[in-house]
Formats: structure tokens, sequence, C-alpha cells
């Protein structure tokens, strides 16, 4: 699939499946709850909210794990909402954030026994020039690292939608070969491209928040729900560029486990 197809794909993608739309903007309603009992300065109301988040993070990363699978296959339906699937996906997706992001914490620990009494050192000596350049190369040296393994974990994702496996999403040299067969510079493409568009849509839709009252709930339940759908839905499209290869492949010898319920349902 070429990029502008892919694009284009993406763009209609939430609005093909308007009348599941709602499924997901009240998802989003549960992460809302919170700041209205914050501003309206009701106890019970927060704590709805605070039970809300947790099911918030329990269920919508699942949720759009199965957004990237249906992608991944090349589907145009939202899929269905199946608590257990979703609460089932979140926790691996959690593991997944988890494993991946080992890496940056380990250098973020390290750098900070390193060069933490080196800089507080410099700081006291009043040696401003060397503090702040030690503080700047640590900082680079961590966002670097972070920024490469964030990279890694989006195509992990991709792979534990399309493989339904935490298994195959944990193999980081898979996950940099499926990298190369996509190709750096058409995921470079992908990047700004994505990029730009989510960032115009969340210019354009920005004057939202200005509507008094309700403005607010507008945009975190339908113009978010909206944007997560379809940068979701690209990251699928961009993995079906290599991923129905694996079908012939018998990649390592692994079989690919039967897809989800909503998978089941369309196919």
């Amino acid at each position: 699939m070429d990029l502008s197809k892919l694009v284009s794909s993406s763009l209609k993608y939430p609005f093909r499946n308007i009348a599941k739309l709602p499924i997901i903007c009240i998802l989003f309603v549960l992460i809302a709850i919170i700041p209205i009992g914050m501003v309206s300065d009701n106890k019970y109301l927060i704590t709805i909210g605070v039970i809300a988040f947790f099911l918030f993070i329990l269920i919508v990363p699942g949720y759009f794990v199965s957004v990237v699978r249906i992608g991944a296959n090349q589907s145009a339906m939202l899929p269905s909402f199946n608590i257990v699937n979703n609460i089932y996906d979140s926790i691996r997706m959690t593991l997944l954030r988890i494993v991946y992001m080992i890496v940056p914490v380990t250098v973020f620990v390290i750098a900070l026994l390193v060069f933490g009494p080196t800089s507080r050192s410099m700081l006291n000596n009043y040696k401003i020039f060397e503090f702040l350049a030690t503080v700047g190369f640590v900082l680079v040296l961590i966002f670097i690292i972070y920024f490469i393994f964030e990279f890694f974990l989006f195509f992990a994702k991709a792979r534990l939608a399309y493989f339904n496996s935490l298994r195959e999403a944990l193999k980081i040299n898979e996950v940099i070969k499926d990298i190369r067969r996509i190709g750096i510079v058409n995921i470079i493409k992908w990047l700004v491209v994505m990029a730009i568009l989510l960032n115009v849509i969340t210019f354009a839709t920005s004057f939202v928040n200005s509507i008094p009252y309700v403005g607010f709930l507008i945009y975190i339940c339908i113009v978010i729900p909206i944007i997560e759908s379809i940068a979701n839905y690209s990251l699928g499209l961009l993995y079906s560029n290599i991923a129905r290869n694996y079908d012939d492949l018998n990649h390592n010898g692994f079989e690919k486990e039967i897809k989800s319920p909503e998978y089941d349902k369309i196919n």
C-alpha cells in the first residue's frame, strides 16, 4: 500500500464506521470524569472518576490494539467492543512497554549515579558552563535512547496486534527486521506525513475547547478518539505491507495464532 492510499484510508477510517464511533467516545468519557469532578469540587464524582480512569487504562489501550490488528489485515471495519479481549490486550501492552523501557530506565539510573555527583560538584564550584554541558549531554543521551526504544515499541505493538502474541512482540530482533522490511525511508515518510496530518487536525479542532461548558467534553470524547483511531489504523496499514508475507515465510517455525473475535467476525 503506497503512502497516499495509506493516509487516505486512515483519514476515512473513523467516518466509515460512524455508527460504531460512539463506542470509542463512551470509553473516553471515562477519562473526562475526573476533571469534571475537580471543577465541580464533588468528591463523589472524583472518586467515580478515579475508578473510571483505571477502567480507561484497562480497556482503551487494548481496544486500539484491535484497531491496529484491523489495519494490519486491511479491513475497514471498527472492531467490536469486547471487555475481556480489550483488558487482555491492555495488560499485554503494559507488559510490553515495561520490557521495552527497561533499557532507557537503566540508562537514566546509571546516568544519575555517574553524572549526579559530578554535576553537583560543578554547580557548587560555580562551573555553570560545564554543568550545563554535562546535563545537556545526559539529557540528549537519555532522549535518544528513549526515542529508539519507543520507536521499537511502536512496531512491537503492530507485531503484537498481527500475531496476537506477546512472545512475538518481545522479539526485538524480529521487530528490527520488520522495520528493515518496511524500510526506514518509508517509515520516516509515514511518520512525517502522519505527524503533520494529526497536528493539523488537532489545530483545526482546537476551537472546540472554546465552546462554553461542553467544549472540553466534545474534544475529549470525539476529537481525541478520532485522532487515535486514525493513528492506530495507519500503523496497522503500514505493517500490512509486510504482514501478509508471514503466511508464506513460516517465520522461525511460528504459526500465526487465531485472531481475536473481532477479526473472526469481519472475515
